[in-house]
């Protein structure tokens, strides 16, 4: 078996390139993600850019394009119904979530698409990344990077201690809002290497495993990241050798990465 033989070809060489980017950026928002307890924020925006999606497709256009426009729509209505603690997260992440799905299976009944060429965004095709969805990964990962060392400080004492960030002046809704359209965009960059549905894992799992194994929010990061980098390498080849689902194969070592370190922790304690 030739572990070389992947990476000569081209189509491979772009998958690897954009799973990369997009487990980076997973890596960097995920930690900030979990411990806020955003998860389900996450999960809730990757079924509601669905709308967008079927929009774009019954016109013709970019599906990316109407991804992001639901997905920033679903987000910022997160945030304003969210706004002041007088709607609990669940809540209007329920009412939203419901909601956007139900749009989006109404609409797919109109345009009678039968939901056959919205497979490929819903779950994803690695192996068919194009030059310019790797532009398009490249400057999120790069978005992604820059805001977060730009905001680190008032990210990480927001996350921790919102009632003190707030006293001390800190514009903790703003941050949270900037951090869900952060969110909205990686989850439609992601869509085009591991799936809208499966994206979510790639930013909630590999921080929920950094967070078992550390307290420290920079070592919860790196260990974040190189989970997530190390998930779509070795899923991405194992998918390649075993003519597998490469979605699925990469979730799925993430997976087996955080029951591993769940499992050594729980026989430690």
């Amino acid at each position: 078996m030739d572990f070389l033989e992947p990476l000569t070809l081209v189509f491979m060489q772009r998958g690897l390139a954009a799973g990369v980017l997009v487990a980076l950026a997973c890596g960097l928002l995920g930690c900030f993600v979990v411990l806020r307890g955003m998860e389900y924020i996450g999960d809730a925006i990757s079924h509601s850019v669905f709308p967008g999606v079927v929009v774009a497709y019954a016109l013709g256009g970019s599906l990316l394009l109407g991804g992001l426009v639901a997905g920033l729509a679903t987000a910022l209505l997160i945030s304003v119904l969210n706004r002041g603690g007088k709607l609990r997260d669940s809540t209007a992440i329920g009412v939203v979530f419901t909601g956007a799905l139900a749009l989006g299976v109404l609409l797919m009944g109109w345009t009678r698409s039968g939901g056959r060429d919205l497979s490929h965004f819903l779950f994803g095709n690695i192996l068919g990344v194009s030059n310019t969805d790797l532009i398009f990964t490249c400057a999120l990962a790069l978005l992604v990077f820059g805001c977060v060392v730009l905001f680190y400080k008032e990210l990480t004492l927001s996350s921790f201690d919102p009632t003190h960030a707030r006293k001390i002046g800190i514009p903790v809704d703003a941050l949270r809002t900037g951090l869900l359209i952060l969110l909205t965009l990686t989850i439609v960059a992601g869509a085009q290497s591991v799936g809208v549905l499966l994206v979510t894992a790639l930013l909630i799992t590999p921080a929920a495993t950094a967070s078992l194994l550390s307290r420290r929010l920079p070592s919860m990061i790196a260990i974040a990241t190189g989970l997530a980098v190390m998930s779509v390498l070795v899923g991405l080849y194992a998918s390649y050798f075993f003519d597998a689902s490469s979605g699925a194969t990469i979730v799925l070592v993430i997976t087996i990465s955080f029951l591993i370190s769940w499992g050594f922790l729980s026989k430690r304690v």
